[in-house]
């Protein structure tokens, strides 16, 4: 499992591009989606924070905050852009941050509220996707797709390009 840093290091680019996605309306803006108690998914929408040292997210009580603690698991999609069809993937485990100092200073610059039951997670990246759609760039209705895999001990990190 990789951090966010980790990846952005190994993939600046692709890193790059996921973080424009993700943050294009300014505030990060995605779909969560965790796994249910009883194996199925669970997906609501959420405002993802991504910053040069990491990948994080305050999560309310709720369901996909129980799912969190339970089983790490995470698949976040980016919010679909209005001009075009691009979107960005990322899959991984989500861990609860609870160093003071990263808590305080994430939930100042977001403006989380201290009164409200949310928890800080930070999400490791084991797989990262790209997909660029733009008319007649790729062929007709073609699409760009690149992939990164983290690397699994010895091996060599992968990046698929596919278009």
């Amino acid at each position: 499992m990789a951090s966010w840093s980790e990846f952005a290091a190994a993939q600046p680019r692709l890193a790059a591009a996921i973080r424009d996605l993700v943050h294009q309306y300014g505030p990060g803006l995605g779909y969560l989606a965790t796994v249910r108690s009883d194996g199925g998914p669970r997906v609501h929408p959420v405002s993802p924070v991504i910053r040069d040292d990491g990948l994080y997210c305050f999560i309310l009580d709720s369901p996909k905050r129980r799912d969190l603690e339970r089983d790490g698991r995470y698949a976040l999609h980016s919010f679909p852009p209005e001009d075009t069809d691009d979107e960005a993937y990322l899959s991984g485990r989500a861990r609860r941050v609870t160093d003071r100092d990263t808590v305080a200073s994430l939930a100042g610059a977001m403006r989380a509220e201290a009164g409200v039951n949310w928890r800080l997670y930070e999400f490791s990246v084991d797989v990262a996707m790209l997909a660029r759609r733009r008319p007649g760039e790729h062929g007709p209705g073609g699409a760009a797709y690149e992939v990164w895999r983290d690397a699994d001990g010895d091996a060599p990190e992968e990046v698929d390009r596919v278009q």
